[in-house]
């Protein structure tokens, strides 16, 4: 299987990119069950990557369907190394406007039903997360939005909802309170398993809409699909720019994450739970 070190998880938009040459398809067998769809790998300024459509071509997954577990497996199956996640969000302040980018470096979690690790059924590992973005990965996304023209923001915490609904307001305005900046469904558990499987994960967020805190400017279908288009060249051009700039050498502790975090001694664990996850810990456990 070739190896590719760089994935973008996004919206459908991105794989039409008209620079990408080289483009192929692959189903990657996980132990966890199907990808949201076929991996696309394809090469942009000499560098090779790999796309994987969230929600499927065709936006067919909602949010709590996800198989993130499997995504992110696969995506480590082939190689990878660092994940930008392309997301939309709604914003929880004023000056986060529609059609603007953020790069949020803290997360909030308001998910309900949703498996959030690899580590269970016998295995446990407690991997850190005080910080779920790579640092360098988010420096290099905030400096890839500015050298296109991109009005894109630096920090800020992206408080993650089940859904598929949005928010009420009475939910809207507290989050306001607690002083979160953006708002969206599908960057938990994503980041939590990446920071798992030891890869530098960060988000680039493409706002769509207010929420519905603003007098207004309440969010709807219509105006997030509308703002969701207008993003897309934007976000088009982001990526022909970051790809050449995320091949690079990894310096940063992502790739260390579970070096202290298996607690379970290898003699405990199970077979089959440790076959499941001998490719996340195999450099750690003979």
């Amino acid at each position: 299987m070739e190896k590719v070190k760089i994935a973008i998880i996004g919206g459908s938009g991105i794989y039409d990119i008209e620079a990408i040459k080289d483009v192929e398809t692959i189903e990657v067998e996980t132990p966890y069950g199907k990808t949201s769809d076929k991996l696309i790998i394809g090469t942009l300024e000499g560098v090779r990557f790999a796309f994987l459509p969230r929600h499927g071509r065709g936006h067919k997954i909602a949010p709590s369907e996800l198989n993130f577990r499997a995504n992110i497996y696969a995506l480590k199956k082939i190689g990878v190394e660092q994940v930008l996640s392309i997301s939309a969000v709604g914003s929880l302040k004023e000056e986060l406007k529609p059609r603007d980018f953020v790069i949020p470096d803290q997360l909030f979690d308001r998910t309900k039903q949703r498996v959030s690790t690899f580590f269970n059924e016998g295995i446990v590992a407690h991997v850190g997360f005080a910080d779920p973005y790579c640092p360098d990965l988010s420096k290099l996304a905030l400096d890839a939005a500015k050298a296109v023209g991109i009005t894109v923001h630096k920090g800020g915490t992206y408080v993650c909802m089940e859904g598929p609904q949005f928010s009420t307001r009475a939910e809207s305005n507290v989050y306001r309170q607690l002083g979160f900046s953006i708002i969206g469904m599908t960057a938990l558990p994503e980041a939590k398993l990446a920071r798992e499987a030891e890869m530098c994960y960060t988000t680039v967020a493409l706002v769509t809409d207010y929420d519905v805190w603003k007098a207004d400017e309440e969010v709807s279908v219509e105006k997030v699909i509308a703002n969701l288009t207008a993003n897309s060249e934007n976000a088009k051009e982001f990526i022909r720019k970051i790809i050449p700039m995320m091949d690079r050498a990894i310096t940063c502790s992502c790739q260390d994450a579970l070096a202290c975090a298996i607690i379970t001694s290898p003699d405990a664990m199970p077979v089959q739970a440790l076959e499941k996850v001998k490719l996340l810990i195999s450099k750690y456990i003979k």
